[in-house]
This record gives structure tokens, sequence and C-alpha cells, in this order.
């Protein structure tokens, strides 16, 4: 997997950048870059990693995130598939705090923008009404060009600014910019992970793959993610583990098995620790939406 520290996409002559995606699957590389980006999920879903918080994704997910905070969006396994039809779809704003010009920010009429940028330093996960009208203005100012598409980004922001539904997505920010070692470490072990959570993770084994001894890898991976290897794996079984309780039939039985758990004892354990409920309880409370 290539590795990404920075991605700036803003040119000298632009105020922001707006992009509409349509791919067989979304960058499937863990980077961080130093403007502010809002994304929309249009179509596709995966497992997406921003900061360090794992969670999986569907459309009409809406993030805004700060600059530095490392993400990744990784479609499922069957759109990297060579035979699959599936497409993915999104829309990406990228900006900086400055694209109204220089300490912009620091006037009156923009307080409440700067402190959601300020917020967005950990990443913001909105919902509710606002958000599914801010979806609206960002197809809509795909297809706008100069002043329109600005004012555009400005209700865009307004709207998203005087909103109190959202969640804080990572329980850290990341004020400096990732190093490009860190970066390219950081995408073999989720690339390895991803492939092969379903069965024993051999912490030896992802050592080697980044050339370091299990010891140093230990504490190179919770320093850098704020939890232990183990907790991030088991953290992207019981991620996978929701997605399948929701959308399948499958008993839990078989879903404790297909994500990688040797008992269901286990299973159950992490489940609640990480989910705060049990994966019969969790599958009722969504069916019942």
């Amino acid at each position: 997997m290539k590795a990404a520290v920075h991605k700036s996409t803003i040119p000298a002559s632009q105020l922001f950048v707006i992009k509409e995606l349509r791919e067989k699957h979304f960058d499937p590389t863990w980077h961080a870059h130093s403007e502010f980006q809002l994304f929309v999920v249009l179509e596709g879903t995966g497992t997406r990693f921003i900061g360090d918080n794992i969670k999986t994704f569907k459309p009409g997910e809406l993030i805004l995130t700060g600059p530095n905070l490392p993400h990744l969006w990784r479609s499922d396994e069957i759109y990297f598939s060579k035979k699959s039809e599936l497409l993915t779809h999104g829309i990406v704003i990228y900006l900086n705090e400055h694209f109204l010009g220089e300490k912009s920010l620091d006037k009156e009429e923009m307080i409440g923008v700067k402190k959601m940028f300020s917020k967005s330093m950990r990443g913001l996960e909105f919902y509710g009404e606002r958000k599914e009208r801010a979806i609206v203005l960002m197809k809509e100012i795909t297809a706008l060009n100069g002043l329109e598409r600005v004012i555009g980004l400005l209700q865009i922001l307004h709207l998203l600014a005087a909103t109190k539904e959202y969640h804080f997505i990572s329980r850290s920010s990341y004020p400096d910019p990732f190093k490009q070692v860190e970066t390219a470490r950081a995408n073999i072990v989720y690339e390895y992970v991803i492939r092969n959570f379903r069965k024993k993770i051999n912490l030896e084994e992802v050592a080697c793959l980044v050339h370091m001894t299990p010891t140093s890898f230990s504490r190179y991976f919770t320093r850098n993610s704020n939890k232990t290897f183990s907790a991030f794996v088991g953290e992207v079984r019981i991620r996978q583990a929701c997605k399948l309780l929701v959308e399948t039939e499958q008993s839990i039985e078989e879903i404790c098995y297909e994500c990688g758990f040797n008992t269901l004892s286990n299973f159950n354990r992490q489940f609640k620790e990480l989910m705060n409920d049990n994966p019969s309880s969790y599958r009722k409370r969504f069916m019942a939406l």
C-alpha cells in the first residue's frame, strides 16, 4: 500500500476545492493533510478509521475532519474484486482556515465557524435535519461555479456551525503532521488487519512486516494509536460484527466465528466492553428502527 503524509489539494488560484468521487473503491490509504475536509458518502460501505476511532460506514455519513487528523475510508473487500460491478460515490470539500483571507475566522461573523473548526480537530460526525440539508447543498454546488459556489459553501458552513447534532469521533486530536515512516507503517498494518481479521493474527508476523521486534512494535502502536494492537484488532472485529448483526440474519454464533473470535464468551465480553450492549439486544435495537 502506498504511503501519503499530506495531500494538499487547493491550488493558489482557488479559495477551496470540491470534488465528486466516483470510483470502484475509496482511497485505501491512511493519510492526513493540512486542510479541513468535509466528506459525504453517497454510495459504498466499509470501515472508516479516523484518529483513534474505528467504525463501519454507509451512505449518508457526513464527516468534518481538521488538519493533521489521519483518516481512511476503507471500502469492503467486495469493492476490490475485479469481478465486482459495485461503485463508490462521495463528495469531498477541502478548505483551509484562511479561505476568506488572513484572520477571517477572527471576525465576529465567523465565530461559529471558528468554533466548529476547532472541534473538528477530533473529527465531527453530523446527524439530523441540518446534516441532510447540508448534503443537498453539497450536491448542488458541484454544478456551480464562481461566486455561486462560494455562497453555497458558506451556506453549508452556516448550517453545520449552528447545529448541536454531531458526535466527536476521535478521543484525541493530532496537532502535528504524521511523519512519512509512521504513515507507511500504519498503512501496512491496517491493510494486513483488514484482510486477515477473520483468522488468528500473529503479532510476530505483523511486527516483521514493518521491520520491528514484537516488543518495539507493541510500544510503537500503542503510542501512535492510543490503544494496544490487540485492542485495535478486537475493535475491527467488533465493528464488522455490528455490521453483520444489522445487515444479515446470521446467528450470533456464526457472526462470532466469522469475525475471528475463537469463543462465543470472548466475543460477548469484547462486544459488551466496546458497544456497552450485548449482541442480541444490539440487533433488536437496530431492527426496531
